[in-house]
């Protein structure tokens, strides 16, 4: 038992038994309370280590309560609740103190993260299936109601066999995703193995995927266990599986259906238990229906799908993502940055975020680089050109900068990215948020291009 004390203040009484038995059961005090001033009265009689109230609640708002509650103890951890995402009451209530705001319903996950305490046996399912952290590196961080109901599908089928097909453009957190599927299943003590399939051309990429036996062709002076092997009982994400060579996905299939594999120059067969999460940033259908992609394949792996969603259609969580990565850069960094001021947070919510969550990360990481104080400015998220809102005035309106077209502006943060990382390609990409076979194509295309410059 933690014996932490948690008070819920909700004025829909049916909600108490089902919050309450979730708090009970992660091992907490509970005990709740139906409006504002009755819980004030309550936490000036008497200590709890936690509260957590409704935005609209009777004879008192939680906005009040919470104001409230820091006047009489600033320390006590409060975090709100509302049935509707509210941008403006989110970064008001951050303001005025609370720990967060969320929206309902409120989870065992949910809880887990937020209270910053998860139960005994919790922690030792979290411990044993991340190799001996606590499990919240691999945590989704989110209030969004549509994540929310995609975290409550994984619940549901996170011990089955069936294998899980993950759509989301670059940046979404698709491979935190599937890690989280693997760390919510019964698979979670045994082995995760990812493989980038875009990152490795064919013939490298089958013998990463089903091993080698010794002498099997030129270089291969040892035998080598394959991905698959590797994973065995456990959980394989087939990472970028869009960018598969047509001819690999047939092999694949087969294993898929027989499951049993064929090291590369082996002349037996290895039986495999393995729980297939594949990732895609591509249109998978059209590419199915163009011919780029077996469709039996296609069907074989899209048993459970899941679409994330860009950042851009989560504008709740950047408030929240925002504080998680300060806390997380300043641990890192060795710095001490307590928040954002209140223009740089309303520039955060306007951004574009083509690059979704990780490019959220990179600039709260680089913000916190450039802060002289212990708050976040607006100058030290807009340093970079990138940082502009999603709708601003044309700026050849109001700058004498000769415009520069898309593709040149593509080009150069391509080749900057490239000399950012001594050439390495995949890093590159990764940053980007590109494939590396996008990647690749487009610095063909910038050859391709000088070569016929040359020669008119």
């Amino acid at each position: 038992m933690t014996g932490k004390k948690v008070l819920l203040v909700e004025g829909d009484e049916d909600q108490w038994s089902r919050t309450g038995k979730i708090f009970i059961d992660a091992g907490y005090h509970f005990s709740a309370v139906a409006d504002g001033l009755s819980a004030f009265k309550k936490i000036k009689d008497g200590h709890f280590d936690l509260v957590i109230a409704e935005l609209n609640l009777p004879q008192m708002s939680g906005i009040d309560l919470l104001t409230r509650i820091k006047d009489v103890n600033a320390s006590i951890p409060v975090i709100l609740v509302s049935d509707d995402a509210c941008v403006e009451k989110a970064v008001e209530a951050m303001k005025l103190g609370a720990l967060d705001f969320i929206i309902k319903p409120l989870t065992r996950q949910t809880i887990d993260i937020l209270a910053g305490q998860q139960s005994p046996d919790r922690q030792q399912v979290e411990k044993r299936g991340s190799g001996g952290s606590t499990g919240n590196k691999h945590s989704i961080i989110t209030k969004n109601k549509e994540m929310a109901r995609l975290l409550q599908i994984v619940e549901a089928i996170a011990d089955s066999q069936a294998s899980v097909f993950i759509q989301g453009e670059s940046g979404t957190g698709k491979e935190l995703f599937a890690r989280h599927i693997h760390h919510r299943s019964h698979r979670n003590d045994k082995p995760f193995v990812a493989i980038n399939c875009a990152a490795l051309p064919e013939t490298l990429l089958e013998s990463e995927l089903f091993g080698h036996e010794k002498g099997a062709f030129t270089g291969a002076v040892n035998m080598k266990m394959g991905k698959f092997e590797i994973a065995n009982h456990g959980t394989l994400l087939l990472d970028e599986i869009g960018e598969m060579d047509y001819g690999l996905q047939s092999k694949l299939l087969r294993v898929i259906q027989e499951r049993e594999i064929d090291r590369v120059g082996g002349t037996g067969t290895i039986p495999i238990d393995v729980r297939i999460i594949a990732t895609t940033n591509r249109d998978i259908e059209k590419d199915v229906d163009a011919g780029k992609f077996r469709e039996d394949l296609y069907y074989r792996l899209n048993v459970i799908p899941f679409h994330l969603p860009p950042l851009r259609d989560r504008r709740d969580d950047i408030p929240h993502l925002t504080s998680y990565f300060i806390k997380k850069y300043n641990d890192i960094d060795n710095r001490d940055v307590k928040g954002l001021t209140e223009t740089a947070t309303s520039l955060l919510l306007q951004m574009p975020w083509k690059g979704n969550v990780r490019e959220l990360e990179n600039i709260t990481e680089r913000a916190i680089l450039m802060c002289d104080g212990d708050m976040i400015k607006e100058q030290d998220l807009t340093f970079n050109a990138n940082c502009r809102p999603a709708r601003e005035v044309d700026p050849r309106l109001s700058s004498p900068i000769h415009p520069v077209s898309l593709r040149e502006m593509e080009k150069k943060a391509i080749f900057h990215t490239l000399d950012q990382t001594d050439g390495n390609r995949t890093h590159a990409a990764e940053i980007l948020g590109i494939s590396v076979r996008t990647l690749r194509n487009k610095l063909n295309d910038y050859r391709n291009t000088m070569k016929g410059q040359q020669k008119a």
